[in-house]
């Protein structure tokens, strides 16, 4: 049995040599699993792919995917799982905050049987509140506005068999998460618990720019709900202006108010052009993700393959 661990890494020079230290000594506990370790620099601008390739001189259990320019942890995952060649695939973050010695625990409850084993964290060390925070909104907004079902703490290892590797190769959406994309797959899960740690070295690459399109990403992805959410607003818009109408007209053949007044007309403008600016937004955000699946372009190009490079697969470098 192969067992490839798929590594995105982006400006993680300070992560390397400790993460493979770590990783060779949970590889060296198997005797009837073999491994392999890709590792996806995402066009780091420091001594990322050096290190890498210092590394892959001294271990050809090492494989290097290197993209042209920053494409985004996702996209590496993606290109790691198209090349990989393992019966199953872990993927894991190069910052030391998801620890290698999970593997054998995932491995054990894949040997159960189950194609999806998450690694869920039951803490996260050197996390700001406020980070923490959101990662628990992000959770319980997806939990309930989409049809996909997550840990409400958040999974950020998993391991996946060979047959959900194939399905996700057949899954060519660009804009989406890919964590939630193997949750929505289905085959049978199931997941350990673990305490995220503290980062090592270096420092998160999320920014909220990131962190947003993320948010966007998911939910347009997974959920209706904004459409349907803009149509309920329109709705009670309509009748609440049908309503506040015929109270008027009934009040003016009353006698009771005057027709007049700019000032109010001007604020039931403005909210109505805000909640319609609003929609506008939402439906340009689907509207765009549809147009980027429409231009075809590749999901990332790559510079540098050593898998391709040595003859492990038939794949081209940029498919």
């Amino acid at each position: 049995m192969l067992i490839s661990v798929v590594l995105p890494a982006y400006n993680e020079e300070g992560n390397l040599p400790l993460l493979f230290k770590r990783l060779d000594a949970v590889a060296a506990q198997f005797k009837d699993h073999n491994f392999e370790f890709v590792f996806v620099d995402d066009c780091s601008s420091d001594a990322t792919h050096a290190i890498l390739a210092q590394l892959k001189a001294e271990d050809s259990r090492i494989q290097i995917i290197r993209f042209a320019r920053n494409f985004g942890s996702h996209a590496a995952v993606e290109a790691g799982l198209k090349y990989c060649r393992g019966d199953a695939a872990v993927i894991m973050a190069t910052d030391l905050q998801d620890p290698p010695e999970l593997i054998p625990r995932l491995i054990e409850q894949w040997q159960k049987g189950f194609k999806t084993v998450w690694g869920v964290r039951e803490k996260r060390e050197g996390e700001s509140l406020s980070t923490i925070i959101c990662s628990r909104i992000y959770y319980f907004l997806m939990n309930h506005l989409s049809d996909v079902q997550q840990p409400p703490t958040g999974a950020d290892v998993v391991l996946i068999d060979h047959a959900v590797i194939e399905a996700l190769k057949i899954a060519p959406e660009k804009n989406s998460e890919i964590f939630m994309l193997i949750a929505w797959l289905g085959f049978s899960q199931t997941h350990i618990m673990y305490i995220k740690e503290a980062r090592h070295a270096g420092y998160s690459k999320w920014n909220f720019t990131k962190l947003l399109k993320l948010f966007f990403d998911s939910l347009i992805s997974f959920s209706y709900i904004p459409l349907r959410l803009m149509s309920l607003i329109g709705s009670l818009l309509a009748l609440t202006g049908l309503l506040y109408g015929i109270f008027v007209f009934v009040k003016r053949f009353q006698g009771i108010i005057d027709i007049e007044g700019y000032s109010s007309l001007l604020i039931v403008m403005l909210l109505i052009g805000g909640f319609q600016m609003c929609m506008m937004g939402i439906l340009g955000e689907y509207l765009w993700r549809t147009y980027d699946e429409t231009r075809k372009r590749p999901k990332y190009v790559i510079e540098k393959n050593t898998l391709v490079e040595d003859g492990l697969t038939k794949d081209g470098p940029n498919k």
